[in-house]
């Protein structure tokens, strides 16, 4: 009688053990940032202007994270770089916001980073801001950024 009040304490044990993980591993997976694409942060572009996609508006001012190439940086560290959707050889920033490209995104860093070579595919996690904002100190001007970020090697 008293093995099997032990073996069923153990076993209840075992099972609220069990419950209780699952249930973090849960949250733990509902807190990591939502993946984009640069195919999906548009709805439309053309001569008229864009539009952002309907997703790409829900995540405002959320977490994200988007894989990309790292475009050649204006110094070795810095506390931003420019994130294309493919390697290019020099700096994409154009002189306004109505010549926006539609494959870049502006990353700021939570801190000033080292960099990484040109070309190095790269995924970040930041949060998502977009409209037409210009940088205080450097004056690029942006229409999707990723702000606190960080970054790894893909």
């Amino acid at each position: 009688m008293q093995r099997q009040r032990h073996e069923m304490l153990t076993t209840r044990r075992v099972t609220l053990t069990g419950l209780a993980v699952a249930l973090l591993c849960r949250d733990v997976r509902a807190a990591e940032p939502a993946t984009i694409a640069f195919d999906g942060l548009y709805r439309s572009f053309g001569v008229l202007g864009f539009q952002f996609s309907d997703r790409v508006t829900a995540l405002r001012g959320q977490e994200v994270r988007l894989t990309g190439y790292m475009a050649p940086p204006l110094k070795p560290e810095s506390h931003f770089f420019v994130l294309t959707r493919e390697p290019l050889a020099i700096c994409p920033f154009c002189q306004s916001d109505a010549d926006w490209p539609v494959d870049i995104v502006v990353v700021f860093m939570k801190e000033i980073t080292p960099m990484v070579s040109a070309g190095r595919k790269v995924v970040v996690s930041g949060r998502l801001e977009i409209g037409s904002a210009t940088d205080q100190e450097t004056g690029f001007v942006s229409q999707i950024r990723l702000v606190d970020a960080r970054f790894t090697l893909a």
